[in-house]
């Protein structure tokens, strides 16, 4: 089945792959880091300072193969990742008798549909460390662009997990002041996302993401989440990087 699956999203998406001639191979892409708020822990009803990342693949060259780069309008693939901070009982009173949760990294891809107006994406990640679970996050955003250099950009977005990952973020057995609880994977939470771009120049941008959301079904109902709602914002200078091979 998997298989027939990988097979059929290449023949969706191959005309978003070009054939490239006498072109040097390499990868271009976008890094930054920057300030950045959010709740201690998921549920937690306290906000915490942190760093923010972006990172966005602008185009591959190998071999006689190039990928992105321009505007690759209509149906594609996209890449997607997220970081999750570690959660310490140590740390949180509230927590005590929990086992900590080591960070996780997730990796995946999807499929994006793309025009200069608006997108819609569907994303499955896998935690290739940390809590080894699959999360699917589904969404889209609309575009408004006042200037060249200015973009906004705006839309809902969806976050469903696994049994596994429900109960390492919403779980609750052995603790000291909370009830023992089983939590079940599904809907985790709904909400949106803001985005603003100012690019300062070809190589420089400055993004400013602000995050609302939702916790749902048992991961609202979990006795660890304090708070069900959620907010997240970052401020990030990006730089385009490139690389040869």
């Amino acid at each position: 089945m998997l298989q027939r699956v990988i097979l059929a999203v290449f023949a969706i998406t191959a005309p978003q792959f070009a054939i490239a001639q006498d072109t040097a191979d390499g990868v271009t892409f976008r890094f930054g880091l920057g300030p950045s708020f959010a709740p201690e822990y998921f549920g937690s009803d306290e906000t915490a300072p942190g760093v923010g990342a972006k990172f966005r693949l602008g185009s591959l060259q190998l071999g006689g193969v190039s990928l992105g780069g321009g505007d690759n309008y209509g149906l594609g693939v996209t890449g997607s990742l997220r970081f999750i901070g570690e959660r310490s009982a140590d740390d949180f009173g509230e927590l005590a008798g929990l086992e900590d949760i080591d960070a996780s990294l997730e990796l995946g891809g999807g499929l994006e549909f793309t025009t200069p107006y608006y997108d819609v994406f569907a994303v499955l990640r896998y935690g290739v460390i940390g809590h080894g679970s699959f999360v699917s996050e589904i969404g889209s955003n609309v575009y408004y662009r006042p200037t060249d250099q200015l973009t906004f950009k705006a839309g809902p977005r969806v976050l469903i997990g696994d049994d596994d990952y429900a109960q390492t973020y919403f779980g609750v057995s052995g603790a000291t002041s909370l009830t023992d609880f089983d939590a079940q994977g599904g809907l985790v939470s709904a909400g949106a996302m803001a985005e603003a771009t100012y690019a300062i120049n070809d190589d420089w941008e400055v993004i400013g993401t602000i995050n609302y959301d939702q916790l749902r079904e048992d991961a609202a109902d979990s006795p660890i989440s304090e708070n069900d709602d959620m907010l997240s914002g970052s401020i990030v200078l990006t730089r385009k990087i490139t690389f040869g091979f």
